[in-house]
């Protein structure tokens, strides 16, 4: 049988779409959602403990779901923040098309459902919403942090919920010591077995003066 797996860019399995009932933003929304992607049938628990723990996002930009699967981040994102642009980033091709169909059925047109080279080189993120899809192993996830992190805007936050029981502490360090200059990363908050972790990337420090001696 053919390994089939949420992270596969074109899943194997019967796509069976399904419409589901769910509160995105304080609304009460119907949705679709297929098989051969993450969580098809409810808000996964650590994206819950994530949207349940993270600020209001800011009122424009661009804001970055990093693995975005059917879309509950990235559409709670383009419902707070209409005047926003929020890329839904996932190599799952289903899982993008589901994103477009929720954005296009709740009437978001701040939605850009694309594979990861879709996002151009030029975009800073005014924020990050993350469940990282832990299960591609460790390297895999280190890369896609290391590629994703720095391109969070000055004074600007990452959030990445992590189930304790996968790595959520180990990653914590690993962070801290890989984004060691510029950055600060921090626990914060714990729910259901899941650690939100937040990366903040601070501003440039200004450059001292230089004393002139005429």
């Amino acid at each position: 049988m053919q390994s089939d797996h949420y992270f596969s860019a074109s899943p194997a399995s019967a796509e069976n779409l399904r419409r589901i009932r769910v509160v995105l933003a304080g609304r009460d929304v119907e949705v679709t959602t297929a098989g051969g992607v993450f969580s098809p049938d409810h808000i996964d628990s650590g994206t819950g403990v994530l949207l349940a723990n993270t600020p209001a996002p800011p009122q424009s930009g661009n804001f970055l779901d990093l693995g975005a699967g059917w879309g509950p981040i990235s559409l709670t994102l383009a419902l707070q923040s209409p005047h926003a642009t929020v890329w839904a980033v996932d190599v799952n091709e289903r899982a993008l098309d589901l994103v477009r169909r929720n954005a296009e059925a709740l009437g978001l047109s701040n939605v850009n459902a694309v594979q990861p080279n879709g996002v151009p080189d030029h975009v800073e993120f005014r924020t990050i919403r993350s469940n990282p899809p832990i299960r591609v192993g460790k390297n895999e996830l280190h890369g896609m942090l290391e590629r994703w992190i720095p391109r969070l805007a000055e004074r600007s936050d990452g959030w990445f919920v992590v189930q304790r029981n996968l790595g959520s502490d180990s990653l914590q360090r690993w962070l801290a010591a890989t984004f060691e200059h510029g950055y600060s990363v921090s626990r914060a908050a714990t729910g259901r077995g899941f650690r939100v972790i937040k990366v903040r990337r601070h501003g440039v420090p200004p450059t001292d003066p230089v004393d002139v001696i005429g």
